[in-house]
């Protein structure tokens, strides 16, 4: 049974970092591209970033790109997000997503899996 459990979300000022990660059970993480999308109130969920199993390819949405940092560590299972520069439109709930494919991550295509989510509230 495949698990992605999120972690790290909190209440921060803006201007604060905070650090996601997704421990991945269930399945050959190296294997998986991985990825994090949010959803805000009343939006709907949206792509921010996603590595490929090896870490090689990353992508990001561009109103993170140069704030938000993936990384992974396949030793560990983990996925993780690091967010600097945080700003009020942060504010989403951030779920983790695996997938063989990264290009099905990109495309917010059929996921395989998805973690519960994560909140993360940043005020002004």
């Amino acid at each position: 049974q495949v698990q992605l459990v999120e972690s790290g979300g909190e209440l921060v000022q803006a201007g604060s970092s905070l650090r996601l990660s997704c421990a991945a059970s269930g399945l050959t993480f190296s294997s998986y591209a991985m990825g994090w999308f949010r959803q805000a109130p009343g939006k709907e969920r949206e792509f921010v970033a996603t590595i490929s199993g090896s870490g090689v390819l990353i992508n990001y949405v561009d109103s993170v790109r140069g704030r938000f940092t993936i990384s992974r560590d396949n030793a560990k299972n983990t996925v993780y997000l690091q967010m600097n520069s945080l700003k009020p439109e942060d504010t989403a709930v951030y779920y983790c997503a695996a997938d063989p494919f990264l290009g099905t991550i990109r495309r917010s295509g059929a996921i395989s899996y998805w973690g519960k989510g994560t909140q993360v509230t940043v005020s002004s």
